[in-house]
């Protein structure tokens, strides 16, 4: 019912403006007055840029009154999945944003909570991975580098903004053994999120960096990384200099789903404003500028589909894992 309403009220707030000749009246539309963005990982990574585009979509739409955002980094994203328990009770408000990682790093045990001990919201968006370089670099393909990766053996480093066998690393290793290297042999540095992980490629600490392909493509439009490949289908419009690995003969594809999750114990009517607010915020003009400017693809599941798709995930990428070698 509450989602009836909430969409109802949408539809007459965008019925009233045009008869008032486009006057907004974002308190009609308006469904929560402030959301919190709990980030488990430092500025500029996945994490990051998934909140605050979707902060700065559900605020210019008039769905979110005012929205705040808290880097939170530690433990491989434990240390924010810690705090949303241990403070629940004055944690209402609060939306931790998520991804992959969050399964990859349970069946690691580089934390001991799962998507189970959380309030499930919503998965909103999938993000393709991409392996960059240097702009200066003289690789210019996946095959440069993997000729680099083959005369230098483990001096060649590839890096990412998460811990060793997460998500990053993953991808990297999946190149490889599309690649017919031995996908745990090579040298993998990691850094705390996408900022500090860009540094050490920009120093020459690390020869490609396994980013978010949205990650990359920030970073490729201001000049600061060339593209060698993405792991989409087909090239992807928002950014389509980018080649994929397909096409250039590496058989791996992946999408990194990404999603909101609130503290356990949260009202059933908090839920479902959250829920709603992500939902009207689909067919927004403000989210298709945010998400098309990134490169996102929309996966919404919300509730129980969301819990359903992870636990199939999770049984997906444990087999994936234990077929890596690192589980």
């Amino acid at each position: 019912m509450k989602m009836k309403r909430a969409l109802m009220a949408y539809a007459l707030a965008s019925v009233t403006a045009t008869v008032l000749g486009g006057a907004a009246l974002a308190d009609d539309r308006q469904i929560l007055d402030n959301v919190h963005f709990l980030i488990p990982g430092g500025a500029g990574g996945g994490w990051d840029g998934t909140a605050r585009g979707t902060g700065e979509a559900l605020t210019s739409a008039g769905l979110v009154g005012s929205v705040s955002y808290e880097n939170m980094s530690g433990g491989g994203g434990g240390v924010a999945i810690a705090h949303l328990i241990e403070n629940a009770d004055s944690l209402q408000n609060t939306m931790m944003v998520n991804s992959t990682p969050i399964v990859i790093r349970s069946l690691t045990g580089v934390f001991p909570q799962s998507f189970r001990d959380l309030t499930l919201v919503a998965g909103t968006i999938g993000d393709y991975a991409a392996l960059v370089v240097n702009t200066d670099s003289e690789i210019q393909n996946i095959d440069d580098l993997l000729a680099a990766y083959r005369e230098d053996g483990m001096s060649f480093a590839i890096g990412g903004g998460s811990v060793p066998g997460s998500m990053d690393h993953l991808v990297a290793a999946m190149v490889m053994q599309a690649a017919g290297e031995d996908p745990t042999a090579f040298n993998y540095i990691p850094y705390d999120a996408g900022g500090a992980a860009m540094a050490g490629l920009l120093s020459g600490e690390i020869r490609a960096l396994s980013t978010g392909f949205s990650e990359a493509v920030a970073l490729a439009s201001h000049g600061e990384v060339r593209i060698i490949g993405v792991t989409s289908d087909e090239r992807v419009p928002a950014f389509p200099d980018a080649p994929t690995m397909m096409e250039q003969g590496i058989n791996t594809t992946f999408v990194n789903w990404r999603g909101f999750f609130a503290a356990p114990g949260i009202s059933d009517d908090q839920l479902a404003a959250f829920q709603d607010a992500l939902t009207i915020m689909y067919d927004t003009p403000e989210w298709e500028e945010v998400r098309a400017r990134n490169g996102w693809v929309n996966i919404h599941n919300n509730g129980d589909d969301f819990r359903v798709f992870l636990e199939e995930q999770e049984q997906v990428i444990g087999d994936l894992m234990r077929t890596l070698g690192f589980l």
